[in-house]
């Protein structure tokens, strides 16, 4: 093999959500020599976006690359989320190892399964980080039989069922072979990934070609194919064939061939084979796409996706107060932005509708929906969003459905709650574990289900519910499951909303609103506490008159509106209701904004 390949090692970050991959990713780079002593580290280096940081999870997959003893580490931090299953499915055919990580105190959860199976079906190398054994609940011993119970039943290899494993604290900077001996570095970790991942298998005296595992894009040279170069060479200037999927081929120059130096780019006059490299040249190149050095080049194998489980619309604002904050309104601006999410996220799927102004979205599930529809709203976009519905499939003349496993860490005292919660929403527990004050509990549940549990969750448990689920199945369907029992307060009138009236709707449920915020006829202002909407005028002013009377001017003390962000918006809404999303704002709507038009639609639907 090349001397260069032998140089090269290409692995990716797995684990489920919050387990500590980007700090690991962090400490890494600091002990590989990448910073300098005196420089600034803003923590969580490689989540870059905004919201990444905000929600503190990885959203994206991306890239960075070190140099330990002599060669050259590739990494690759993928999201740990379930709905951004897809950026780690197309990600593991560009790497040839893998880093397993598992919190030692939570031990192995919904996206822990779903990674590693994806990792063994890939033929990966594996070593297993246990980390944050420094956490007062930390079982070592215990996360270790877990992980090697769930390679045997995921059908592991036995060279992957013989992985090694590590115990330690990425936060803290130490991992260790020896869980009763804590290091003082992440030298062994790195000393290890140089040993037991093997080099990239590439042939290089072969034609070049590479598979497109990621996009970029640069404001000068557009957009750069991310990848591994499996075979050859290319140098800026030669010319490549991109072969689609559609089968058609497409010639251009390499342009411009980047190489990752730490967590930048650096310009390079050519790449090797088995490098992972971005090449900018081609306008028109999606994901899963070959890149070769003639026309008549076989194409890779492409990454394989799950489909999709849910299902929502976006459609043009077409409110009252449309226009008013946003810079993109119209149902151009709209399918365009679509058409060039799904180019760089490929789990999720866009079709038009009978109408012009209605897309339909199909995602894994309904985050990964609510970070696109929040990266458009910062970028001036306005748009309504519907609630999210399962996609059925149809099978020998019976409807099935998404089921979906579920995990739950609760408290003791919320365990009846909970058990209730889901047996109305036709999941079964499957099993059930005491530590303490606290119960974890595994069930399966239709998808429809899952929808608006966490916010449920988050306010039984005052914040200390953790949950997490994965797509399992398709199976028949079972029946009817309430969503929202609760109504809405729907406003009647134009204008701008009064204390004088909120104080007298308080009464009847909680507020979305505050004093003085506009509001609209058909505009959701707050939760009705009973079932059934409740038409009501939050722009209602007190009568004065000149007479004075002992009462009738008592204080008004309103309580704080509740605050919806996004995700909690698409939760609460019923079928009949919108998001209206803006820059500035959120609103929860009728989807019919007429009251007359609502009853006679409701008396169709009843009468049909």
């Amino acid at each position: 093999m090349n001397q260069t390949v032998q140089r090269i090692r290409n692995i990716a970050m797995i684990a489920h959500v919050d387990h500590g991959k980007t700090t690991l990713v962090d400490k890494l780079m600091m002990d590989s020599g990448l910073f300098r002593a005196n420089e600034t580290v803003q923590e969580r280096a490689m989540d870059s976006m905004d919201l990444e940081r905000e929600k503190g999870i990885t959203i994206r997959a991306k890239n960075a690359s070190i140099e330990w003893k002599d060669t050259i580490i590739n990494i690759v931090d993928t999201p740990g989320h379930a709905d951004f299953g897809g950026e780690v499915e197309r990600i593991l055919k560009m790497v040839d190892g893998a880093l397993l990580l598992v919190d030692a105190a939570e031990g192995t959860q919904a996206q822990t399964r779903f990674v590693l199976r994806k990792a063994i079906e890939n033929g990966l190398r594996l070593i297993v980080v246990i980390n944050k054994v420094d956490r007062e609940m930390a079982n070592p011993a215990r996360v270790h039989d877990q992980v090697l119970e769930l390679l045997m039943e995921l059908n592991a290899s036995e060279q992957q069922f013989n992985a090694q494993f590590f115990y330690g604290s990425a936060k803290e900077g130490f991992m260790s072979q020896d869980p009763s001996r804590p290091g003082d570095s992440m030298s062994p970790l790195l000393d290890a990934i140089v040993e037991h991942i093997p080099p990239p298998e590439a042939v290089p005296d072969s034609p070049f070609e590479m598979l497109v595992s990621n996009l970029d894009w640069n404001d000068y040279v557009g957009v750069i194919a991310v990848g591994k170069l499996t075979g050859g060479a290319v140098s800026t200037g030669d010319s490549i064939h991109c072969l689609h999927e559609n089968g058609t081929t497409s010639v251009a120059d390499a342009q411009k061939i980047f190489r990752f130096a730490g967590l930048q780019t650096a310009e390079s006059e050519r790449a090797g084979p088995g490098e992972i490299v971005g090449i900018a040249g081609f306008d028109n190149v999606h994901i899963g796409e070959t890149l070769a050095g003639g026309p008549t080049q076989a194409r890779l194998p492409s990454v394989a996706i799950d489909p999709p489980t849910i299902q929502m619309q976006f459609c043009v604002n077409d409110g009252p107060l449309a226009g008013r904050d946003g810079k993109y309104v119209t149902s151009r601006n709209l399918r365009e932005r679509l058409t060039r999410e799904t180019r760089t996220n490929v789990s999720l799927e866009v079709a038009d509708t009978g109408s012009a102004n209605v897309f339909t979205i199909r995602a894994r599930g309904d985050l990964q929906v609510a970070v696109v529809a929040e990266s458009m709203r910062r970028e001036g976009f306005e748009l309504l969003i519907s609630r999210p519905e399962v996609i059925y499939h149809e099978e020998k003349g019976k409807r099935l459905e998404p089921i979906e496993d579920l995990w739950l860490d609760i408290p003791q005292r919320i365990l009846g709650d909970m058990m209730k919660y889901l047996s109305d929403r036709k999941g079964e527990i499957v099993n059930m574990e005491h530590a303490g004050d606290r119960v974890k509990l595994t069930a399966v549940i239709p998808t429809r289900g899952v929808i608006g549990m966490e916010t449920y969750l988050t306010n039984a448990s005052s914040g200390e519910g953790v949950m997490s689920h994965m797509f399992k199945e398709y199976a028949p369907f079972v029946g009817h499951i309430p969503t929202r029992t609760s109504g809405a307060l729907v406003s009647m009138e134009f204008g701008k909303a009064t204390a004088y009236s909120l104080d007298n709707l308080q009464q009847r449920g909680r507020l979305f609103i505050g004093p003085q915020e506009e509001v609209y006829p058909g505009m959701v202002v707050g939760e009705n506490s009973r079932s059934g909407d409740l038409p009501c005028n939050p722009t209602k002013t007190k009568q004065l008159t000149n007479v004075r009377a002992s009462g009738t001017d008592k204080a008004i003390l309103l309580e704080p509106p509740t605050q919806m962000n996004l995700e909690k918006s698409i939760e609460f809404i019923a079928q009949d209701e919108f998001v209206e999303v803006t820059p500035n704002y959120l609103r929860l709507r009728k989807k019919i904004l007429d009251a007359n038009a609502r009853k006679r639609m409701e008396k169709r639907e009843a009468g049909s």
